[in-house]
């Protein structure tokens, strides 16, 4: 069904008219015909906007709404107390609105916006001017009714019961674009293995945080053991935490670089949701091979990672169990921000950064967005997408996401001179005895 990359034919494109004038949407809709099967791409929003991340679903429980950020500006590092806004669009008609604003973003994940249990729930950060603290909210965007969160919010449980976070405030001393701008005397450097940091935890309901592990506690107990002779002469940051679909586990990297400069090493660790059966499932040693951007699997006990792990050139996919036993090899080439299908059909879709020589990846800022079957070993190429030619803090990812149903990925892109999202429909390629 599939065909390798090397042999994919060429893509004939048309506009689809169904999806701007019988449904009378105001998206603008084209029909790609890859193997004489279709898939449908729609630009749903433009104008600054991106959506999160590669792990979270934008488009609502209900499959109605997207829920976008807005950058005030796309060329300018944010500044302590800037807005940015939060964006609602109605996937039926095409509607558009600001439900609010912002000012606990950075440039890559904006103020991770992200739905909960249903269409009434929706989260992302803030910051309070008045003291720089930073915080999640709970906002019903049909309604505009909020709650303030104590914590802030990196990521939801699948269920909306519960956010999981890392410090924010000083997630841009472990990388740039990833968490919340405060001014500098309020974002905290983490000298040796502090125990005034780690992985924090809101219950929901009462809107209570606290803070279930340390980075001493992950430095002292987890297994195998990451310690080092001088862990003083070193920065400790743990980076991005996330919830798998069963919300029993949590999973988190943690890095370290020297104090007077140097290369950083990282290590991926798993934990029980009150931060006990603290177990390392990537090694520093695995990682120092080269690998990035791991996930859950929809099983809850595997995680996916881009990795080399036989030493020859290029990552591979792999998975490994959370207590890093059972690892190996799904797919190669491994490439960008990779994701199982979330209702457990054998798919990835990942795309590529603009350095990584896959597919028709020019290195000028156009990637791929792959399609992977592994049951076949074949994959197609869903769109070739320009992200820019920007590096660094302002570079645009296409971070291609499943929609809660697996049949929907959502992916960024840059036209026209601005950020933008994109949505394609893969019912005639995701098939369910694959």
């Amino acid at each position: 069904m599939f065909k390798k990359i090397a042999f994919i034919i060429s893509i004939f494109c048309v506009f689809n008219s169904c999806g701007r004038d019988n449904t009378k949407s105001k998206f603008l809709s084209i029909t790609k015909n890859i193997e004489g099967k279709t898939i449908k791409i729609t630009k749903v929003a433009e104008g600054k906007v991106i959506h999160r991340f590669f792990d979270t679903s934008p488009i609502s429980p209900s499959g109605k709404y997207l829920a976008l950020f807005r950058f005030p500006s796309e060329t300018s590092s944010p500044k302590p107390g800037e807005k940015g806004e939060i964006i609602l669009i109605n996937l039926e008609t095409g509607d558009e609105k600001t439900v609010g604003y912002s000012r606990g973003f950075e440039m890559q994940l904006g103020a991770n916006v992200q739905w909960g249990s249903s269409d009434e729930e929706l989260f992302f950060n803030d910051v309070d001017t008045t003291d720089w603290s930073a915080f999640a909210v709970l906002m019903n965007p049909l309604t505009g009714e909020i709650r303030k969160m104590e914590g802030t919010v990196f990521m939801t449980s699948l269920d909306g019961k519960k956010l999981a976070s890392y410090n924010l405030k000083s997630s841009r001393f472990a990388q740039v674009g990833y968490g919340v701008v405060v001014p500098d005397q309020y974002a905290r450097r983490n000298i040796g293995v502090v125990d005034s940091d780690g992985i924090f935890v809101t219950d929901v309901a009462s809107g209570k945080c606290h803070m279930i592990v340390s980075i001493r506690d992950i430095y002292e107990k987890t297994t195998p053991s990451i310690k080092i002779s001088n862990p003083d002469e070193y920065e400790y940051y743990c980076f991005q935490v996330k919830w798998n679909p069963q919300t029993d586990k949590l999973l988190t990297t943690i890095q370290w670089a020297p104090v007077t400069g140097g290369n950083r090493r990282r290590a991926v660790i798993t934990m029980n949701p009150d931060g006990t059966d603290l177990r390392t499932a990537i090694t520093p040693e695995l990682w120092s091979n080269g690998g990035h951007h791991v996930n859950w699997t929809p099983d809850g006990r595997h995680l996916s990672m881009n990795l080399n792990i036989d030493k020859k050139p290029g990552l591979e996919i792999i998975t490994v169990k959370y207590d890093g036993s059972d690892m190996k090899t799904i797919y190669s080439p491994g490439s960008g921000h990779p994701s199982l299908n979330p209702s457990g059909l054998q798919y990835i879709i990942t795309d590529a950064y603009p350095g990584e020589n896959i597919g028709n990846n020019s290195g000028k800022g156009v990637v791929p967005i792959r399609l992977i079957n592994i049951s076949s070993q074949t994959e197609i190429i869903v769109d070739n997408v320009f992200l820019s030619s920007q590096v660094g803090e302002f570079r645009i990812d296409a971070h291609p996401a499943w929609d809660r149903h697996g049949k929907k990925i959502i992916y960024n892109g840059f036209e026209k001179k601005t950020r933008c999202v994109f949505v394609a429909t893969l019912d005639n390629f995701i098939i369910k005895n694959e």
